[in-house]
């Protein structure tokens, strides 16, 4: 890469992926001008995403250590599926947020991920009216093109029976009588220009009604998304979609880490028997045009006491097989186990980041090659490198190297780099260790 290539990224852009990475999270834009490796696990991804839009369903876990890059994967993924006309919606579970709860907690994943809802048009969340929408003028266009005016009395008729064979369709599924109500409502919203009746129905989409009352009220339906069901309306969503003119949906679930830390043995459990169906579902062809993606920490999923793995329909499914081993993986199993970053792959990574923050921040790139060399010995030499060091660690103290060197032009990068401090900094404990300080530090990359 040549410093000419500098000018390539936006300043807006850049100045997202420098910040974003410098404070130990993955940036929503830009991610193209960063990656590296990760070849094979993209290409699996993919491969499912090819199988989602033929009809089909997948299910994957991601697992690596914190900083190792999960996050960065899943955000890769979501920018393809988008870029494929996927509509993807995404959620980081915590100790609000689980897959079941007594007290709403599932409900509240489920809102998140509505309320995240993304397409290629509306990459930042917050799209389900806008597909509500494309759905109903997508029909309005489909039936001009066929020769019928909208002028014509026939073309309402005419759109409405294609509204109504939409429904139809939906209405085999768990629950379809009645999103296809909801929808029909929207319709009719839509139609007679009712903002307030398409409002309450994008909100009775986005599960907010909280009791069979308030719904009733508002729109005369005797039912709400509750804790237990939540899942049976996301197959709905995807099922719609492709009506609507997507391929598929694509759901990203992360901090897995976040089940394992449940202190009540019997809520994990629930927890993972909901993991169980949606796996069950997608591998045994219960869904259709639905991709789900869940990433956590080795411990999160192969803990036999707390993790995924204590519950045994569970580990039984995912336990990986004789043949697999280091450098032989298979891509096409169900959990995809992310390799460390090779040396050759940060090297081209920081040299990426070398010249989008000298392009950002105006300046002439300086660091040579042997600079950059002269860093990553530096951070491999470090205490605790072969065990602790991740992408997350390496990116976060060459960008704030970048950021010294840029603020002191009088320092040079030997001066820096030849510091004693730094070449005997250990790095901080891994959080997944029993006897590391923060065990459950919160990271997101």
């Amino acid at each position: 890469m040549t410093n000419e290539q500098q000018v390539k990224v936006p300043k807006r852009i850049a100045a997202v992926i420098i910040n974003s990475l410098k404070g130990g999270v993955v940036p929503r834009v830009g991610l193209p001008y960063v990656t590296v490796g990760r070849e094979a696990e993209v290409r699996a991804l993919l491969h499912d995403l090819d199988l989602v839009a033929d009809g089909g369903a997948s299910f994957r876990f991601l697992v690596g250590r914190y900083g190792s890059g999960k996050s960065f994967l899943l955000q890769t993924i979501r920018n393809h599926a988008m870029g494929r006309n996927f509509v993807v919606c995404d959620a980081d579970l915590s100790p609000e947020r689980r897959l079941q709860g007594g007290k709403g907690q599932g409900l509240a994943t489920y809102r998140e991920l509505i309320r995240n809802l993304s397409t290629k048009t509306r990459p930042d969340g917050g799209a389900l009216t806008l597909v509500l929408d494309r759905w109903i003028s997508g029909v309005q266009q489909d039936v001009a093109m066929g020769g019928i005016s909208q002028d014509d009395p026939a073309f309402a008729h005419e759109v409405e029976a294609r509204i109504m064979g939409t429904v139809s369709q939906l209405q085999e599924l768990v629950h379809g009588y009645d999103f296809g109500r909801l929808l029909t409502m929207y319709w009719r919203g839509h139609m007679e220009g009712d903002d307030e009746v398409k409002a309450n129905v994008a909100k009775w989409f986005r599960g907010e009604y909280r009791t069979k009352g308030e719904a009733r009220a508002d729109l005369g339906v005797n039912i709400v998304i509750s804790d237990d069901d939540w899942y049976d309306y996301l197959k709905l969503f995807a099922a719609f979609l492709v009506q609507a003119g997507y391929e598929g949906l694509v759901v990203l679930i992360d901090e897995l880490v976040n089940l394992y830390k449940i202190p009540n043995a019997v809520s994990r459990q629930y927890n993972y028997e909901k993991i169980l169906t949606m796996y069950n579902d997608t591998l045994q062809g219960r869904a259709h045009h639905l991709g789900i993606i869940m990433s956590g920490t080795p411990q999160s999923i192969e803990d036999r006491r707390r993790g995924i793995y204590s519950y045994e329909a569970l580990r039984s499914r995912l336990t990986q097989g004789r043949f697999a081993q280091e450098g032989l993986l298979d891509m096409l199993a169900p959990v995809i186990r992310l390799e460390p970053l090779t040396y050759e792959e940060l090297l081209v990574l920081i040299e990426k980041l070398a010249n989008i923050h000298a392009g950002y921040f105006g300046y002439k790139r300086t660091l040579t090659e042997a600079d950059l060399v002269t860093f990553l010995q530096l951070e491999y030499g470090r205490v605790g490198s072969d065990t602790h060091l991740t992408p997350r660690e390496v990116i976060r103290d060459f960008i704030e190297m970048l950021d010294i060197l840029s603020q002191n032009p009088q320092l040079s990068v030997s001066e820096l780099l030849g510091s004693d401090a730094l070449s005997h900094a250990p790095l901080p404990g891994d959080p997944e260790e029993p006897d590391a300080g923060s065990q459950f530090a919160e990271f997101t990359l």
